[in-house]
């Protein structure tokens, strides 16, 4: 009997971080690999494809990293003001009068 795959429906998946991420909050899953036990996720940018990152899985369940699906600015902290309304927002880390 074949194994179950774990995270079988990552492929695809959105997801929200809590914090900035390489100047985004808003990622999509766009290839999967396996190394032995391990589960890795290739998030790319919504709103630049050229932000692209690898991340464990697992921490996709943290909830205190990411969020499922596509949250609004308002609802996950961001440590800085930025408007809901704003569908693309590249958050700074630095301040440009610092």
């Amino acid at each position: 009997m074949p194994r179950k795959q774990k995270f079988p429906h990552l492929l695809g998946s959105k997801w929200t971080a809590c914090y900035p991420t390489e100047g985004w909050r808003h990622f999509q899953v766009a290839n999967r690999k396996q190394e032995g036990s391990w589960v890795f996720a290739e998030l790319v940018a919504a709103c630049d494809p050229t932000v692209r990152l690898w991340v464990n899985a697992k921490q996709l369940k943290n909830r205190s990293l990411w969020q499922a699906g596509w949250q609004p600015l308002g609802q996950a902290p961001t440590g800085t003001d930025q408007s809901e309304a704003a569908d693309c927002v590249r958050i700074e880390d630095n301040d440009a009068d610092g």
